[in-house]
């Protein structure tokens, strides 16, 4: 019997466009997701095997690891529980003897961070280099779906919010992240042991693209920028954000505004041999949502 992938957080942004791509491939994949939903219900329309359960189960880590040779790890970063998580995904893969595990963490993950998420993704990446299961990090500057958090303001107000001041990064998209993921589970090998930082195709401000968003819905959209602070109150009644989501996000506002989400490089297109997708492309891929 051939040996399947699995993917966690197999219906996310990454997740998904993940399965899509292994899909094409025609490598089987195991997925494991919260509930069971349309989007659950149409993994299985394309021949995915579809587990529900989460992460913090070990017994059902252990069951979903059975007959995988390649794994895609995701943790919720909503929730606290990663290092316990890991633990147990890294224990329960050295023993069903799989082959390699890519990483989900992120770019201002560091022993440093004042965001106990970014903290705690450091601490996980650690778990994983001493499990005895080659491991690759990928670590994603803000994904470029962030645009799409703000929908009901762009809607409203015309207005894009958010405490990042006038500091330009690259912002990557699910879609792009999700080639990634699959191009090194299907061939693991040369990248065990690596870390990529991953970047989109340009760097840019919110003010650029609110300017981006305003060309292609043809009305003016404006970006107002927060104070790290004034922004605790959407995390929280908007985007219903507990103690633990609100505080990594203020955080790595601060980090974004202190330059850790800046740069790029070219390791999205040397990996799967496409560059990543401009945000101007995304923007147009969105269109109706932002209508």
């Amino acid at each position: 019997m051939e040996k399947k992938v699995l993917i966690t957080g197999a219906t996310g942004v990454t997740g998904r466009h993940a399965i899509d791509k292994l899909t094409e491939l025609n490598i089987p994949v195991r997925a494991l997701v919260h509930r069971v939903d349309d989007r659950s219900k149409a993994l299985e329309e394309k021949g995915v095997e579809v587990v529900v359960g989460n992460l913090s189960d070990f017994n059902l880590i252990s069951e979903i690891l059975k007959d995988i040779r390649a794994a895609y790890y995701l943790f919720p970063i909503q929730i606290p529980g990663i290092i316990e998580s890991t633990a147990y995904f890294a224990q329960a893969a050295l023993e069903e003897g799989v082959e390699a595990i890519v990483n989900m963490s992120q770019v201002p993950a560091r022993r440093t961070s004042i965001s106990h998420g970014s903290q705690n993704h450091w601490v996980a990446e650690r778990v994983f280099d001493r499990s005895g299961v080659p491991v690759t990090h990928l670590k994603p500057t803000f994904f470029a779906e962030w645009l799409l958090y703000s929908i009901r303001s762009i809607k409203t107000q015309n207005a894009i919010s958010y405490p990042f001041a006038d500091v330009a990064y690259a912002p990557i998209t699910g879609e792009d992240q999700g080639r990634v993921i699959a191009s090194i589970l299907a061939n693991p090998a040369p990248h065990a042991g690596k870390t990529y930082p991953l970047y989109g195709l340009e760097e840019m401000t919110q003010y650029q693209i609110a300017d981006m968003v305003s060309e292609v819905l043809g009305r003016k959209i404006t970006y107002v920028p927060v104070d790290i602070p004034a922004f605790e109150p959407t995390l929280r009644n908007v985007m219903g954000g507990n103690d633990y989501f609100t505080q990594h996000i203020l955080a790595v506002a601060q980090d974004c505004q202190d330059g850790y989400f800046s740069g790029t490089n070219n390791n999205v297109e040397e990996i799967t041999g496409q560059k990543p997708m401009s945000m101007m492309d995304f923007i147009v891929k969105n269109k109706a949502a932002l209508l």
